[in-house]
């Protein structure tokens, strides 16, 4: 029986793009019964050391909204490990020009296995912007992923 493919979803600080991609993606491909599982985690957790709670108000408010809401959304930011990187089929960073980087720096040799996004972190862009392009990739993988 073949294993699940896993993705591992990335941003800086594992509270807002990548939860959200992360519990997004998993909502979806258990009701198309496609056999894959995402995780996520943060390059530099670090940085989100002032984050209030779990994940972000606005991903909390968004997943809610689309009914996706799952067990995970109550799990504190995790950072990124080496293993984490071995066990994972697809890796995604959700933001090309914040993520290639600091990858590149801490974690040089996947920096070229890693599929980038261009989702700008707020400051850079809008949660009216971000959220909605992170559910477009995530449904442009799934239907990826689902094909035969």
């Amino acid at each position: 029986m073949p294993m699940p493919i896993k993705v591992l979803f990335l941003c800086t600080g594992n509270y807002y793009r990548s939860r959200f991609a992360e519990i997004l993606f998993n909502r979806h491909a258990a009701r198309l019964s496609l056999d894959a599982r995402a995780d996520s985690r943060g390059v530099a957790i670090e940085l989100g050391v002032d984050n209030p709670g779990p994940l972000s108000a606005h991903a909390f408010n968004r997943l809610k909204r689309l009914e996706v809401m799952d067990d995970t959304a109550s799990r504190f930011p995790r950072q990124v490990e080496e293993e984490d990187f071995h066990q994972a089929d697809l890796i995604i960073a959700l933001d090309e020009t914040e993520h290639r980087p600091m990858i590149q720096k801490r974690y040089a040799p996947w920096a070229n296995r890693i599929e980038y996004w261009n989702v700008a972190d707020l400051g850079f862009s809008s949660h009216e912007e971000a959220l909605p392009a992170i559910e477009r990739n995530v449904l442009n993988l799934i239907s990826r992923l689902n094909k035969p």
